[in-house]
């Protein structure tokens, strides 16, 4: 049964350096914190909410009219909605997609989500790339702007905090497509577009959660692995997912990385990850690919980025920058079979520029494959597929 829509109450923004916004509430009435992001996509709002790796964070969104297509639950990208909080300029409460399963509204309340309307967004929005990433505190139930402020400077800062196992899978699960290559596939906030992008390309997926037993990856006998997004700080997530990178390298199996998988990899060559002062969050985030010249428009969420200043090039490749700031957005490994990406390929929501990043995975793995009959080996950079496979047109 859904619970009842409450009123739209009265609702504060409180900021940790003592900006306080007032607006109407949606969602359920309540008190939520965590830190203020802001995502500038113009669709898509419900694969955002759904998004394991915004697990913990206020989501502002800069387009200014939020619900006004409805929710439908193929859209999601996870069985939860993730978002600690939701801050828009206009609410819909009506909406006018004649295939929707019900309001955004109602969306919200049956996933127990507390969220404010009315904030200028874009103002605020200005304001955060000037002071930087900060944490906040949403309530429809306090009324002391100075109480709120202070939980707001209360709160867990992200740098530090390890939330992947908070969102990962309990137990491996195996999904298949009756394919013939075999994938490992870390789950640390994974996104139900990812594993699509396997499944299309004939892949049998196992699907491992965040703390996974070595003996357990290894009786599998995987073809490739795959290291997933999700939420957190990388450095703090490494004492359980840096023995699994470490083991997949010692195969000689291609490896390939999205957002927090990218961090990994890297952190596991000694490449430092470091907190932005203002992330990527969007589906507008332009990317030039180094090998090809070509720019790519991809879909974005991670406040961590591989430092620029602290690449080893004998360990590693930057293969694309992003044309806004020059931020690593990729990167090739040089002693072992590794490719990884910090933004998302499978975008969901977002443009599908980089989609054959899959393809160019896949062409590893069958390459492997078919030269070592899929058993475990030493990497030979020579033998390794990198080439690009990004349509002309």
């Amino acid at each position: 049964m859904t619970p009842s829509i409450p009123e739209h109450n009265p609702a504060i923004l409180a900021l940790s350096d003592g900006t306080v916004v007032r607006g109407r509430s949606i969602g359920i009435t309540g008190t939520t914190g965590g830190e203020l992001c802001f995502n500038t996509s113009m669709t898509g709002y419900q694969e955002i909410f759904t998004d394991p790796s915004y697990y913990g964070q206020l989501m502002m969104m800069t387009y200014p009219h939020i619900g006004n297509y409805g929710t439908m639950s193929r859209d999601d990208e996870a069985r939860n909605v993730m978002i600690a909080g939701l801050i828009v300029r206009s609410f819909s409460d009506d909406f006018s997609n004649p295939i929707a399963d019900g309001s955004l509204q109602e969306y919200l309340v049956r996933n127990k989500v507390i969220g404010i309307s009315g904030v200028d967004t874009r103002k605020l929005v200005r304001h955060i790339r000037t002071k930087g990433v900060m944490n906040a505190v949403i309530s429809s139930e306090i009324d002391n702007e100075n109480e709120l402020i202070q939980q707001a400077r209360d709160w867990d800062s992200m740098v530090g905090l390890e939330l992947a196992t908070k969102v990962t899978r309990k137990e491996a699960q195996t999904i298949s497509s009756n394919g013939s290559y075999k994938i490992a596939a870390f789950d640390y906030g994974i996104k139900q577009n990812i594993i699509n992008n396997f499944l299309s390309r004939g892949c049998t997926l196992r699907l491992f959660p965040a703390e996974t037993k070595i003996e357990e990856v290894k009786a599998w006998n995987a073809d490739g692995f795959f290291f997933s997004n999700g939420p957190g700080d990388p450095n703090a997530s490494m004492h359980y997912a840096g023995p699994i990178v470490e083991y997949a390298k010692s195969t000689g199996k291609p490896m390939f990385g999205i957002c927090l998988g990218h961090q990994l990899m890297a952190l596991s060559e000694g490449i430092p990850v470091i907190k932005m002062f203002v992330g990527h969050r969007g589906a507008n985030q332009p990317v030039k690919n180094l090998h090809t010249g070509l720019v790519e428009i991809t879909t974005q969420n991670h406040g961590f980025a591989v430092d620029q200043n602290a690449v080893d090039t004998s360990k590693a490749e930057v293969t694309h920058i992003n044309l806004n700031d020059k931020t690593i957005e990729g990167l090739r490994f040089k002693n072992f079979p590794g490719m990884s990406v910090q933004y998302h390929p499978e975008a969901s929501p977002g443009p599908h520029d980089s989609s054959y990043l899959f393809d160019q995975f896949m062409d590893m793995v069958a390459g492997n494959s078919n030269e070592n009959g899929g058993e475990d080996r030493p990497f030979n950079q020579e033998s390794s597929v990198f080439q690009d496979r990004r349509p002309n047109s």
